[in-house]
């Protein structure tokens, strides 16, 4: 048995033994697809936003959501987006909360609850020429409005951490934000501009890393003359003592680009290079040290789904039969189940099905939510990838799927499969 397997069975069985016997006795029971249902309805487009972000309100009853009325093209400046929130114990009724000029088909304008507050949510936007967060108390109707956009927040949500949404839209359509130019478009690694943190009560905003800085850190094979660099994907650690983001950068005249991860500290100290393999796609927080991600791994740098220790360069293959037969996808933990369920999901096969999933670490098996056909048209920046994303208790599963006429949220209810 070599150093690897080794590792992975005391893994495993390090994991199992903390498991209560009720929960690992469920694992055995035959698997059967949830329920589901849909939450949305046409004749308008709903879809929730990023598979990382705080979807559910602390009860689990309201589950928030983007609407549109069309679909198939990039967004323009001036298409409006209506975000609102679905009330799951009132025939899935459509609450709506207000409107966004600052949207992309991924992540939608950011909208989520705000962590450690009972009824606030938290959206981006654009006025004249900037853009914003637009802060909403849902129960009291008081809202509030920070002069500089979010990506993520910390979780006592006291910050937030952002990229250049120009620059992003310019390099990542999909991603940006339409309505801003990057005023830094013919500048390969500038120095004014990169990852901001904001006071999530003043609107205080500091640059903390500069594109500039992150160039300056070595990249093993160098980086190609004239390159643009750009960030992505930014999230908090699970007790905000920490962040990673995605540093990506393509040569002159390419498509394509590469990719490495960084962690950092929430004032911009300390960056630590955490995935430096080029290779680094979906990724989510096990817990305040751990990041398991889709990237490629040492020293075969093939893709895989893995488990890697901040500062130590230390990680753990998980999932190499089941969880990675599929390739890449949009993982996160199921919370309530001691990080051994991951939901994931995949992209559409050559039948054009999506499948979002559970994966159980300590046994390798996987669990269909079902296989939902995603229309040929659905492709690049506006495809509707399913995200699923659980609920705050672990009971509910809510993704995306365009397979019933257009894209609309939809709900697996999780309770006879991980307790």
């Amino acid at each position: 048995m070599n150093k690897f397997s080794l590792s992975r069975r005391c893994f495993l069985q390090t994991l199992t033994a903390a498991v209560p016997a009720a929960l690992a006795a469920r694992v055995w029971a035959d698997d059967q697809p949830p329920p589901v249902r849909a939450v949305t309805r046409g004749p308008r487009f709903h879809w929730r936003g990023y598979y990382d972000k705080l979807l559910f309100d602390p009860t689990d009853r309201f589950l928030v959501a983007h609407e549109v009325d069309f679909e198939g093209r990039s967004p323009t400046a001036d298409d409006t987006l209506r975000v609102g929130m679905v009330d799951t114990q009132d025939d899935d009724k459509w609450i709506e909360l207000g409107s966004s000029r600052a949207w992309n088909w991924q992540q939608g304008c950011m909208l989520q609850w705000v962590p450690g507050t009972a009824s606030e949510v938290a959206w981006n936007d654009r006025e004249g020429d900037r853009f914003v967060t637009r802060i909403l108390d849902v129960k009291s109707g008081q809202q509030r409005t920070l002069p500089h956009p979010f990506y993520c927040l910390s979780p006592d949500g006291q910050w937030g951490l952002a990229p250049d949404f120009r620059r992003l839209n310019d390099t990542r359509p999909g991603y940006g934000y339409a309505g801003l130019p990057d005023p830094n478009a013919a500048v390969g690694a500038p120095d004014n501009t990169g990852i901001w943190r904001m006071n999530m009560r003043t609107g205080k905003q500091e640059l903390i890393f500069s594109f500039a800085d992150a160039a300056k850190i070595p990249q093993p094979g160098g980086f190609p003359d004239g390159a643009k660099h750009w960030f992505n994907h930014l999230l908090f650690n699970t007790d905000g003592t920490r962040f990673v983001f995605l540093h990506r950068w393509r040569a002159p005249g390419e498509k394509g680009w590469s990719t490495r991860m960084f962690s950092m500290d929430p004032d911009g100290r300390n960056p630590y290079l955490l995935i430096p393999s080029g290779k680094v796609s979906h990724f989510v927080w096990r817990d305040a040290t751990h990041v398991t991600a889709y990237a490629g791994y040492p020293p075969q740098n093939e893709w895989a789904f893995c488990t890697f220790e901040d500062k130590t360069g230390q990680f753990e293959l998980i999932g190499p039969g089941a969880l990675n037969k599929n390739g890449d996808g949009h993982n996160t933990y199921i919370p309530g189940t001691h990080n051994q369920w991951i939901a994931n999901d995949t992209y559409p096969d050559k039948q054009r099905l999506q499948h979002p999933h559970l994966y159980h670490i300590p046994t390798g098996r996987r669990v269909e939510i079902g296989a939902f056909r995603s229309p040929p048209e659905y492709k690049g920046e506006w495809r509707c990838d399913t995200h699923p994303s659980p609920s705050r208790t672990g009971r509910w599963l809510s993704f995306d799927s365009p397979h019933n006429g257009g894209r609309q949220v939809y709900l697996a209810d999780l309770r006879e499969i991980v307790g």
